[in-house]
């Protein structure tokens, strides 16, 4: 794959609790010379990025319930509709894993549900975002599943993690099959990128996306 195909599946992310107006100027613009899938950035930044890139490709993301997930989901729901009303067009979510540790399910899909059906009812993207090295295998089929069933559009590997495995993408393939597509993060080459979206991935979150369009 060339740096310009890419640059298609990349989500360039500022998400620094210290980051300025002048850092969302900086990543809107890279976005739209490199023609990045999407930028993402802090809820507080939504209505810039959006005007910013009023007649760009670039799709405007950010998140919700980040990075803990264990906002109440009445809570998520307006942190969507907010979001979306300032310009964004996908959203970035973080499910309770206090919920999935404490088996409670039943709030677990209800989080999920509720979330994935604020954006859809306004046309919006979700990607449904997992910490999967916090899982055991039965949680993460359990996950999988309910993302399935209720039609969320990505299923993100985590928030944070640096070192995001090949062997978890190519689970999540296997268990979201066709159904679900991947994000990961954390990827910092391209001899990386190429690898994880080969296992899988669809879309590469990353705050070294120039890095990884170097040859």
């Amino acid at each position: 794959m060339d740096s310009m195909e890419l640059a298609k599946v990349i989500d360039h992310t500022i998400l620094s609790p210290d980051c300025r107006l002048s850092d969302v100027e900086r990543v809107c613009k890279e976005a739209d010379e490199n023609k990045f899938a999407s930028v993402c950035v802090p809820p507080y930044f939504v209505k810039d990025a959006a005007r910013l890139l009023v007649n760009s490709l670039v799709k405007v993301g950010t998140v919700v319930g980040f990075p803990m997930g264990y906002s109440a989901t009445p809570a998520k729901v307006e942190e969507v509709k907010r979001a979306i009303d300032d310009g964004a067009e996908e959203l970035d979510i973080v499910i309770n894993h206090c919920a999935v540790k404490n088996g409670n399910w039943a709030y677990v899909k209800n989080d999920i549900v509720s979330f994935t059906t604020a954006a859809h009812l306004r046309g919006k993207k979700v990607k449904c975002v997992l910490e999967t090295s916090m899982l055991t295998e039965d949680e993460l089929e359990s996950l999988c599943e309910i993302c399935i069933d209720n039609g969320v559009d990505y299923v993100s590997t985590s928030t944070t993690s640096k070192n995001p495995s090949l062997k978890t993408v190519k689970q999540l393939k296997a268990l979201l099959e066709n159904n679900v597509k991947i994000k990961t993060i954390g990827i910092v080459s391209p001899q990386k990128a190429q690898e994880f979206l080969e296992a899988g991935a669809s879309r590469i979150g990353s705050t070294k996306s120039l890095q990884l369009l170097e040859k």
